[in-house]
């Protein structure tokens, strides 16, 4: 069985392409445009992984990693968090939120699957 991936990402280009890219390497993805809707999306489809976009209108990303952390039920699903925004301290407080691993955006193809494969074990 294929393994479930959240794809948190707020540009619908980029959910796009992570999306055809996971699918394209056998996994099931569950696309989230809206931070709003994370929790509520991850109760309902209990994915393996993360992949959380930090820079959401709304709502910070870290805060969103922090509260499915704070979740008994996602505490142990890795979070793989992607941004545009790598300042000074910002990979510190992305991990210290409780992130796995980090990647600076644009992503290339490569070190992304390189990190789900890791994270996920495969």
């Amino acid at each position: 069985m294929a393994k479930r991936i959240m794809v948190v990402e707020d540009n619908d280009l980029n959910r796009k392409l992570f999306c055809d890219v996971l699918k394209a390497n056998g996994y099931e993805v569950v696309p989230v445009a809206d931070g709003q809707n994370v929790l509520e999306t991850a109760k309902k489809y209990a994915p393996q992984l993360v992949i959380m976009d930090i820079q959401l209108p709304n709502v910070s990303g870290i805060d969103l990693i922090a509260q499915l952390k704070q979740d008994d039920a996602f505490a142990a699903t890795p979070v793989l968090a992607v941004t545009a925004y790598a300042g000074k301290g910002d990979e510190d407080r992305i991990r210290d939120a409780g992130a796995s691993d980090y990647l600076a955006k644009p992503v290339s193809i490569g070190p992304f699957m390189a990190a789900v494969r890791g994270l996920l074990g495969d």
